[in-house]
């Protein structure tokens, strides 16, 4: 099958994107472990695939793939990506326009590269829809990775992440603590995992092991899950900047009943095919 598809990063939380909004493709685990193979295939993160919406009013609907051919639910670096590709074919304008997934519909608004905003829905925090083992809400959670017994805040937005408060994000040992936590026997569908450094109420670094990828140099869901957990421990106030490895992102919350926002750029590398 040759491929065609567009190379797009959000911070370096890169993509590839396969538009089959007007033709189907098919796209199977193997075939996604090809596309992000950085020595055989073109190299991503998670592979994005449209297609046509389900229903009026949506302009698209869309599909995360991990590196390892699993589903994901949401990618937020991945629905900024999303909004400045179909600004730039011409296929929405200036408008907010809505695009549906598996965790629900997102509300976008692209005025380009430098200015993309996606409303990230409300963060979920009843450990059965997160999915999670517990038996009720809790601010943080005792999680056991090898020898030690590590806290974390747990909940969803669109797809489970557990956010643990360190002192220092660069030296947290993620490629360690990272994988034990992300198949950790209380998340039954696994989780993404956020090591969170608060410099300030209005100001965090984080770094964040996708589910599925490993360590990414950017993640946009985990950057609003960190602000979440963040707020609810009365670590944040409403408007934080979070700086990632690939660089920064504005995230917005007002509190428990209102949606995540979240700001940043996108940008498109390169177009081309494959076969596969």
């Amino acid at each position: 099958m040759n491929l065609r598809f567009t190379k797009m990063h959000g911070l370096g939380n890169d993509f590839v994107l396969i538009d089959a909004m007007d033709s189907p493709v098919e796209l199977g685990a193997e075939r996604v472990r090809q596309l992000a193979d950085r020595h055989l295939g073109v190299g991503c993160d998670q592979v994005l695939l449209l297609e046509p919406p389900a229903e009026a009013g949506v302009v698209c609907r869309y599909r995360v793939f991990n590196a390892d051919g699993s589903e994901a639910e949401q990618c937020g670096n991945g629905m900024r990506c999303i909004g400045l590709y179909l600004h730039d074919k011409g296929v929405v304008g200036g408008d907010p326009f809505r695009v549906q997934g598996r965790a629900g519909d997102l509300t976008i608004a692209a005025e380009g590269p430098d200015g993309v905003t996606v409303n990230m829905g409300r963060p979920e925090l009843e450990p059965a829809r997160i999915p999670f083992l517990a038996d009720r809400i809790r601010d943080r959670y005792a999680i056991r990775a090898g020898e030690e017994e590590l806290q974390a805040a747990v909940l969803s937005m669109g797809n489970p992440h557990a956010v643990m408060t360190v002192d220092d994000a660069a030296h947290a040992d993620v490629q360690r603590l990272g994988p034990l936590i992300e198949h950790h026997e209380s998340f039954p569908e696994r989780t993404n995992v956020a090591f969170m450094q608060v410099q300030s109420r209005n100001d965090i670094r984080l770094r964040v092991h996708e589910r599925g990828t490993g360590e990414t140099r950017a993640c946009g869901s985990g950057a609003c899950a960190a602000v979440v957990a963040g707020r609810l421990l009365g670590l944040l106030d409403e408007r934080v900047s979070v700086t990632l490895p690939g660089g920064t992102l504005v995230i917005e919350w007002n509190g428990k009943d209102g949606p995540v926002w979240m700001t940043g750029p996108a940008t498109r590398v390169f177009e081309g095919t494959i076969d596969l």
